[in-house]
């Protein structure tokens, strides 16, 4: 049996422990402080929460262990009670191995706990003495892009060890129509997700995840406003939209999203023309995923909410790249990949 650690902030963790759990030929353990997933049928640990105590019972001394960790208040019952869960866990259904995604403290128990890690990696900047800490100590790390895109300042030890497995959709394998990797044209996909257009118009799909952003909604207006000739169909928690993502997707002219992983998968797996915008995240990880696709000419890529006057040609030149770059941002494998590579580790001790 595998465990799965998936972080509860945003909704990307849990998106990719299922779809790396849907090729794995051995049943998948999911930890997590957020709820479980509709449809799971592994086992399941509902972890205590470490950041919403009542009232008065969190110190806010000391949260970083003297710099050394990310966040372990001192005297949280929560916390405690998180650390007696996952090391009873281990103990008891001792585990093959455990993917961290994403936590330095919970890769340091499961280590210490005597069960091998694979270290979710992520975007930016993460030279941190916390990150070196839970890095260093992984057997393996799962880098959820192409090689070069976020390692370019990893030190030797890390890139040996890593899986550069491109993005990982729950979209992967899906088929594509012919005109998905070619450059959208004026009209080819008029009426938009569920909204009809008149001839000639394009359809702009604006997908939001559930991690939080910083674009208002007067940002959105003024970015509609200023590109006539296009409709802009708004896909977010807390928006009414179409059921079928998968659909939206295909049928957008351009998606304009912000640079989380796991929508960036996603609009990878679509090969769709498509805006990036990064959104303020820790460590300027979407800042620098964006940059990436900038860079590599996979799509267009901002690091902030552009003015309202470079939207018409901020979408022109997205139609123009076209959506077949996406290509070297993943091959759709992605989880069936690291399938391959856990299988390897947990039989054969070979993390690379």
């Amino acid at each position: 049996m595998i465990g799965y650690y998936a972080h509860h902030h945003g909704a990307g963790h849990l998106t990719r422990m299922q779809s790396i759990a849907a090729v794995l030929d051995e049943p998948v353990w999911g930890l997590s402080s957020g709820p479980r997933p509709p449809g799971w049928t592994g086992g399941w640990t509902d972890l205590a929460r470490d950041d919403d105590p009542p009232a008065g019972h969190r110190s806010e001394r000391d949260l970083t262990a003297h710099g050394v960790l990310h966040w372990v208040p001192l005297h949280h019952d929560g916390l405690a009670r998180r650390a007696a869960q996952l090391t009873t866990w281990a103990a008891d259904e001792r585990p093959r191995a455990v993917v961290v995604d994403v936590s330095v403290e919970v890769a340091l128990l499961a280590r210490l706990a005597g069960v091998p890690t694979v270290v979710v990696a992520m975007p930016g900047r993460r030279d941190d003495r916390a990150h070196r800490l839970a890095y260093d100590t992984a057997d393996a790390l799962l880098a959820p892009w192409p090689r070069g895109a976020h390692d370019l300042h990893w030190p030797d030890r890390w890139v040996d060890k890593a899986w550069f497995v491109g993005g990982i959709s729950r979209f992967d394998g899906r088929e594509l129509p012919a005109t998905s990797t070619d450059p959208a044209t004026p009209g080819s996909h008029a009426a938009g997700p569920g909204t009809p257009g008149a001839p000639g118009d394009r359809t702009v799909l604006l997908l939001w995840g559930a991690g939080g952003r910083s674009t208002t909604d007067a940002d959105v207006r003024a970015a509609r406003a200023a590109t006539p000739g296009w409709i802009w169909v708004e896909r977010s928690p807390g928006h009414d939209g179409s059921s079928d993502l998968w659909d939206d997707l295909q049928r957008a002219d351009v998606i304009v999203t912000h640079a989380g992983q796991n929508a960036v998968a996603e609009a990878a797996a679509a090969r769709r023309p498509a805006v990036v915008v990064a959104q303020p995240r820790p460590h300027a990880e979407q800042e620098w995923t964006a940059r990436r696709i900038d860079d590599w000419r996979i799509a267009v890529g901002r690091t902030e909410w552009p003015e309202p006057e470079d939207w018409p040609e901020l979408l022109e030149l997205a139609v123009s790249r076209g959506g077949h770059g996406w290509a070297r941002w993943s091959d759709g494998t992605g989880a069936q990949q690291v399938a391959d590579h856990l299988t390897r580790l947990t039989t054969e001790g070979i993390a690379p």
